[in-house]
């Protein structure tokens, strides 16, 4: 199906969402990993971007998989959930691409009706991708639950 696609409907983006479903849905099977080794070589020949989800153990926990992605990945980037004053919110950082170096810091994420938003990099926090967070700081540099105004 995904050779179709790429061949005869000429797609440009695949998605895998997740890794975890795609591995659990076919757990006698012995070549897993080598088979999506295969399938991303496959697609990044082609030149189609591919964008592959992998959820990690357990909402809070610490950094952890099953399954190392990391040889086989352009790009990785990491979403994380912290609290802070009674909420929860989101972080992202890239922490490995293979083409380019890229900016080292961690920033508040916010997806919304209003779309997404990147926050200023949050230098108040130790401990954000181990779960043992720490906050040094005030609350006024984190992103506001309300959108900016739009000029």
């Amino acid at each position: 199906m995904v050779r179709r696609s790429v061949e005869e409907e000429r797609a440009r983006i695949v998605v895998i969402d997740s890794l975890n479903g795609y591995f659990q849905a076919m757990p006698d099977e012995k070549f897993l990993v080598l088979q999506i080794n295969e399938l991303l070589s496959y697609l990044g020949q082609e030149g189609v971007i591919t964008l592959v989800l992998l959820a990690q153990h357990g909402l809070l926990q610490g950094i952890g998989s099953e399954v190392d992605v990391s040889y086989m990945s352009d790009a990785i980037m990491l979403l994380r959930y912290f609290e802070i004053a009674g909420e929860v919110r989101k972080a992202i950082t890239v922490v490995k691409t293979r083409i380019s170096d890229h900016e080292r810091t961690i920033r508040e994420l916010h997806l919304g009706r209003d779309g997404l938003r990147i926050g200023d990099v949050l230098r108040e926090f130790q401990g954000l991708l181990t779960g043992t967070l720490a906050y040094h700081g005030n609350l006024g540099s984190l992103l506001s639950a309300e959108p900016p105004p739009r000029d």
